[in-house]
């Protein structure tokens, strides 16, 4: 009878786990951003603002992120107010949602691509690399450029351990905890196609 009652006690708390009306950002996945999006416990407002406070929090430290973009806060009121409108809710697999790319990806926007050098800093790239056309129809965030090795280490068969002239000796930047990496969009399957 005990055991039962547990059964059904965690059968409960599982059942009412996602309607809580407060988002755990930390560890939150896109499955859980899309929930939260759908229940109103989250905004790409307050997802955007969240990540923005991590990397001014964490950034000195890890030099994960090199340049964040000026507009991701006005990227993510646009994706909310085409939330809202939308009636049913029903929007892209990544609307609202902030990715950081390489520093090699390029962006036509105001955001640098510098592969992490400084010769190349200040260059204007013409058009943005086909994954970010891609990204930007589905609708997400681009909340700024990721540190690199310079070149992409092109330059040698030996690592160089994640230095770059642009944004020095980057560490763990998992630990910033963005939910969505761009190596998963690079596959087969990815949500943007």
């Amino acid at each position: 009878m005990a055991r039962l009652r547990l059964l059904l006690l965690a059968a409960v708390l599982a059942l009412t786990a996602g309607t809580c009306r407060s988002f755990e950002f930390q560890e939150a996945t896109l499955d859980a951003i899309h929930l939260g999006f759908k229940n109103g416990s989250l905004t790409s407002m307050a997802l955007v603002q969240h990540y923005l406070g991590q990397i001014s929090r964490l950034n000195p430290l890890l030099h994960a992120v090199i340049e964040v973009n000026p507009d991701a806060l006005r990227q993510a009121a646009r994706a909310d107010a085409e939330r809202r409108s939308s009636g049913d809710g029903r929007v892209g697999g990544l609307h609202g949602v902030p990715v950081l790319l390489k520093d090699n990806i390029g962006t036509r926007d105001v955001l640098n691509t510098t592969a992490g050098s400084l010769a190349l800093l200040g260059s204007v790239v013409r058009r943005d690399a086909s994954v970010v056309t891609r990204l930007r129809r589905a609708g997400a965030v681009v909340l700024g450029k990721a540190n690199m090795d310079e070149w992409a280490n092109f330059r040698s068969a030996i690592g160089t351990g994640g230095w770059s002239a642009r944004g020095g000796q980057g560490k763990v930047s998992a630990v910033v905890g963005f939910p969505l990496s761009l190596n998963c969009l690079l596959s087969p399957t990815d949500l943007a196609a």
